[in-house]
């Protein structure tokens, strides 16, 4: 009997070593086993934590946008108000509510359905917004003293900052699955990038993304029992990367002031389609760069709304191709400024006609291009040979793409910065191009002449630069987060393989374009500018389905006299035919913004970092562990 029990005890030994032995294995397998997804990206003990705890993004670790100056264009630091979900427990009393409501600038009972229908924990965005809603200190103070259970100030990286009109140069973030899983195969099959994480969809958003998806994400957290409720004396607990040189920092050549002013005119001139490109005119640097209808990154699509950079797309020129065919004839030796020319109205094929009823008479080219006389340009493109049309355009950086791209970056890897930009055209076909029909019409920028505005207002800082071409940037420099250099993005040419025009060239379209001006089709729009400016005006008639409608074009420099500043190009787009050219106006609108800006400049210096940009941080944790968040640092 004694011997049976022995045995039996052993044999249930035995079975309780076994099923020990089966469990070690299971958590050796769990811990050291092949993992998918988000497990792995984070270790057994951090799973364990994550799945008692509810957390909310406060930064998603992206490299921030900077213009020239310092001044954050894209991922500002703001206090936000964050709610945790309470699960049907009461967030506090009645007035507390309304304290809080109030200093959001809404009702009670709109407060309190947003608190009780929280799911997962979310950040006070207002009505009908999708911008998490930047608090000023008054009202973070407010609802910090409203005390409501859950409730807290966060600082929170938001990417576009409400007092800064949308920049389409800037682009947006979408969900793009196949976009993903297509540019980082190797991130998504280890799980360290999801298929639902967003990238970017337009912009230097997109052309940069490889370089500014960042380290990792910056999470707050509150520790949970059980049954989702806050365990006691945790409080809220923020976990990042630790990674000092993360974010990035992109500085731009954009100037937060000039975009505004830019954009202001396009808006105060009732603009419903166009574009303004501002650049510096030494340089050709984007210093400002608006496209209409307007962009909201948080409702692509909505209506109103336009994710399209008409800025860098190609249209008609109309007769700012002018500038083409003008330099093509002194280039060619086949007119000079002085050459005498007459003008009745009338073409006398092809149905061209001159816009001026009755035609401009007997004037010079000079006086031609001041006065956009369809007749003159149109005989000067026919007897042209169509290949120096061809090159004329190209050596002026028409007909193909002039932005900033380097064949090697900093990754090793190709970088184009507009990646968007239309390398627009002269001549569609070669054998078409020796139809005299099709020479005239090119010749007053019709036909299959198509550029874009980046490209228009870079053709002006080419023949103010005696027909250097220069490759206009977006952006200077990439620096870390601790402000070491990462990248520098120098100027660069783009001189066309067929070399340059020639310096007397140049200086002889600039002496038209102040005429134009002075004595002819701008006269009218610019006579009371206050800087002197210099231009060329076109209107491009368009065809199928907005026939009998123009877009309306103006570009130029300014100042005209001395060192100019500034050259722009402005697009105003289907406008009703027989309307007389708005693009001009707009044009001296931005100019004299531009002059208000200068002066209010004048004799300052900008510091370098105004803003110390460089050393904006959110709140730092330890890469290997978490720290407790302090809600009074911002």
């Amino acid at each position: 009997m004694q011997e049976r029990l022995r045995r039996r005890s052993i044999h249930i030994l035995l079975l309780a070593a076994a099923a020990f032995a089966v469990m070690e294995l299971r958590l050796a397998w769990l811990q050291l086993g092949p993992v998918r997804g988000h497990a792995a990206r984070a270790g057994l003990p951090s799973l364990a934590y994550h799945q008692r705890a509810d957390s909310i993004v406060i930064d998603s670790g992206r490299g921030l946008f900077l213009d020239r100056r310092g001044r954050i264009i894209a991922g500002e630091v703001a206090p936000v108000m964050a709610a945790f979900p309470e699960y049907g427990m009461p967030r506090g009393t009645k007035e507390q509510i309304r304290q809080a409501a109030g200093a959001l600038g809404v009702s009670a009972e709109e407060l309190e359905a947003w608190l009780r229908e929280l799911k997962t924990p979310e950040v006070w965005r207002k009505p009908g917004s999708r911008r998490p809603e930047a608090l000023t200190e008054e009202q973070a103070e407010t609802i910090r003293d409203a005390g409501l259970i859950g409730v807290h100030i966060l600082p929170q990286r938001i990417r576009y900052p409400e007092d800064i009109p949308p920049m389409h140069a800037i682009g947006f973030l979408s969900q793009d699955p196949e976009r993903l899983a297509r540019l980082y195969p190797r991130q998504v099959a280890k799980g360290k990038i999801r298929e639902t994480d967003l990238i970017g969809g337009a912009g230097l958003e997109r052309s940069l993304d490889r370089l500014i998806r960042g380290a990792g994400p910056t999470v707050v957290s509150r520790v949970t029992d059980g049954t989702k409720r806050p365990l006691e004396g945790l409080g809220l607990r923020t976990i990042s990367p630790g990674n000092p040189h993360f974010p990035l920092m992109v500085r731009t050549t954009i100037d937060l002031d000039i975009q505004r002013a830019a954009h202001k005119a396009l808006e105060e001139a009732g603009v419903r389609e166009g574009a303004v490109v501002v650049l510096d005119a030494a340089s050709a640097d984007i210093l400002a760069m608006v496209s209409y209808p307007p962009l909201d990154p948080y409702r692509i699509g909505a209506p109103g709304t336009d994710v399209r950079n008409r800025a860098i797309t190609a249209y008609a020129p109309g007769s700012v191709f002018k500038t083409v065919t003008m330099a093509a004839a002194l280039e060619a030796g086949i007119a000079n400024p002085d050459t005498a020319f007459f003008c009745d109205g009338e073409y006398e094929r092809y149905g061209l006609k001159c816009w001026l009823q009755g035609g401009h008479g007997h004037l010079t080219l000079e006086e031609a291009f001041a006065q956009s006389c369809n007749v003159t340009f149109a005989a000067i493109a026919e007897k042209l040979d169509p290949a120096w049309i061809q090159i004329t355009a190209e050596r002026l950086g028409l007909g193909r793409k002039v932005g900033w791209a380097a064949d090697s970056f900093m990754d090793g890897k190709p970088l184009r910065l507009l990646e968007e930009e239309e390398g627009g055209t002269i001549f569609l076909q070669k054998k078409t191009a020796y139809d005299g029909g099709v020479r005239a019409g090119t010749g007053i920028g019709q036909r299959d002449v198509r550029v874009t505005p980046l490209q228009a207002a870079n053709m002006v800082v080419s023949v103010l630069n005696g027909g250097r071409v220069a490759s206009p940037r977006i952006v200077s420099e990439i620096r870390y987060a601790d402000g070491n250099l990462a990248a520098e993005l120098p100027k660069q040419t783009a001189d066309s393989k067929y070399g340059r025009i020639r310096p007397e060239t140049a200086r002889a379209l600039l002496k038209a374009m102040r005429l134009t001006v002075t004595a002819g089709t701008a006269s009218g729009a610019l006579s009371g500018a206050s800087w002197p400016l210099a231009g060329k005006s076109g209107t491009a008639e368009l065809a199928g389905a907005s026939q009998g409608r123009n877009d309306h074009w103006f570009v130029g420099y300014g100042p005209a006299e001395g060192t100019p500043r500034y050259a722009v190009a402005v697009l105003i787009r289907e406008q009703p035919a027989g309307l007389r050219n708005r693009a001009a106006a707009v044009f001296g609108a931005v100019m004299e913004r531009l002059r208000r800006l200068d002066l209010q400049a004048s004799g300052h210096q900008g510091a370098e970092d105004p803003a110390g940009i460089w050393q904006i941080r959110l709140p730092a944790a330890e890469s290997t562990g978490a720290s407790t968040l302090d809600r009074t640092t911002l």
